[in-house]
């Protein structure tokens, strides 16, 4: 998890391609211009990142907000990152008024 999310400076648009410790799936390359593949992005960095600098290399801080309330996290995981971080906890309580 990163300390801060100010720190996630990740691609915005475009074409990325996920080491193979992030996906091994063999459909690593997401078109982040495709609502759908950005969503799997975001998903499977959170879930699979091995450190803070694959959050920091591959997420953006207002494209996680904005993703957030409708992404499928794992119920521990969702907690521990609103946990950590109170406006994401605000978007999803936001989200479910």
């Amino acid at each position: 998890m990163p300390d801060d999310l100010a720190l996630l400076t990740g691609p915005t648009s475009g074409t990325v391609t996920l080491p193979a410790h992030l996906d091994w799936s063999g459909n690593a390359e997401y078109d982040l211009d495709r609502p759908g593949r950005i969503v799997d992005l975001y998903r499977t960095v959170i879930n699979e990142a091995a450190s803070p600098a694959d959050l920091h290399t591959f997420l953006d801080t207002a494209t996680l907000k904005r993703l957030w309330s409708y992404m499928w996290l794992p119920p521990l995981v969702r907690r521990a990152w609103e946990d950590r971080f109170p406006e994401l906890a605000q978007i999803s309580r936001l989200a479910s008024a």
